[in-house]
């Protein structure tokens, strides 16, 4: 077997067409947007190579077959909030061979190292969490939008290479057509009558303003969590201008104390279903005409929920439940016109008790399971050469 580093148009695109194989005859594979992948490896549309590097091989059988692929990358200022300095590997597809496995998790490790690293995550993505982060271990359904999905065995083949859990993310799942509890209801109109307090959705208009509003609140709210860095202006209007052309305002609610932000709870129709599913990779004419199609026609069932937060200082005042009831009482009162039936609530990490809690208390149940892992340099132990062509 030889790595292959990608370094050309040729290997470039067959690392975006190398899973097809594997998951062939898999009816819950969604094949991601081509562009969705490449510009996470575009130095000029991914910010994080101005703090960082990556790199991406393929692995070749002895026939000159590709099987199996994966990525590296690190950010400086991500690697400097962990105790020791670490990188990640992700986009990690393979047979179902530990010396294959294991010889793309060496290349990645030996790079990371070359650069200083002492530890990697996996699967990671080189960006933001929301997207590519974390193996599937439980909830073999269709994938929403950017959400990773994995073959049942990935789990064996990181885990006997060394890889540890290192925290686990759920996704939860609420069907719109139930009742929210009168408990949680009276909670939450409890908040709502405190002075100060207000809860609405952000209008198409307001997109660009709702930015920076996200910024204030995210960087309070998500920086205190490990590996996590602050966003800056850039990428946050980078963030609702990717969202611009799909995002349905009623998903876009903000908590404010006298009059300034203070929580949000971001929710998007699932990309997947609108569009991705219906085309191969690229959108062209075909998926515009899925994408306006099942809009008209309500055809996307699902509201994916991608991010919430509250600033620590409102926080176990209820804002969290009260922001959640207001805008799930907006989607199920008009489920008939948006035709959408379930909410999923995505990146809820075992580290967020209250987070999970409050999706508890509103009815909805863990769906997915994701495990991200960490695996440490061993220092004193020499690194196994490779050939890498």
């Amino acid at each position: 077997m030889k790595v292959k580093k990608v370094d050309t148009p040729e290997l470039s695109r067959l690392f975006l067409e190398m899973p097809l194989t594997l998951y062939a005859n898999d009816k819950y594979y969604i094949r991601p947007l081509d562009e969705d992948i490449t510009n996470v490896f575009d130095r000029e549309k991914n910010s994080m190579f101005a703090y960082g590097d990556c790199c991406r091989w393929l692995l070749f059988d002895h026939h000159e077959q590709c099987i199996g692929r994966i990525a590296a990358f690190y950010d400086q200022v991500s690697a400097a909030n962990y105790e020791q300095p670490t990188g990640g590997c992700g986009f990690f597809e393979c047979i179902n061979n530990e010396e294959a496995a294991f010889l793309l998790f060496d290349t990645a490790r030996e790079w990371l190292f070359a650069h200083g690293m002492e530890a990697m995550d996996g699967p990671v993505n080189f960006g933001s969490r929301e997207r590519w982060w974390g193996l599937l271990v439980d909830g073999f359904v269709e994938p929403c939008y950017c959400s990773n999905y994995h073959l049942p065995y990935y789990r064996e083949l990181f885990e006997a290479y060394g890889f540890r859990l290192y925290y686990k993310q759920y996704t939860y799942q609420r069907k719109l057509e139930l009742a929210i509890s009168e408990r949680y209801i009276a909670k939450a109109k409890r908040l709502l009558g405190m002075k100060g307090y207000t809860f609405d959705y952000i209008r198409r208009k307001d997109l660009y303003k709702a930015a920076e509003q996200f910024r204030a609140v995210y960087n309070k709210a998500w920086v205190r969590h490990d590996g996590v860095g602050e966003m800056t202006a850039s990428q946050a209007k980078k963030l609702m201008k990717n969202l611009k052309p799909i995002v349905d305002p009623l998903g876009l609610w903000f908590a404010y104390y006298d009059g300034q932000p203070v929580g949000f709870f971001i929710s998007i129709p699932d990309v997947n279903q609108l569009l991705v599913k219906h085309v191969n990779g690229r959108i062209g004419i075909k998926g515009l005409l899925a994408l306006l199609w099942n809009r008209c026609f309500k055809r996307c069932k699902t509201l994916f929920g991608i991010v919430f937060g509250v600033v620590p200082e409102h926080q176990r005042k209820g804002v969290e439940v009260a922001l959640i009831m207001e805008s799930a009482k907006i989607f199920i009162n008009r489920r008939r016109q948006t035709g959408y039936e379930e909410l999923q609530m995505n990146w809820i990490g075992d580290f967020n008790p209250k987070m999970m809690n409050l999706a508890t208390q509103i009815g909805a149940r863990i769906y997915k399971t994701h495990h991200t892992y960490r695996y440490l340099f061993d220092r004193e132990k020499p690194f196994e050469r490779h050939p890498i062509l």
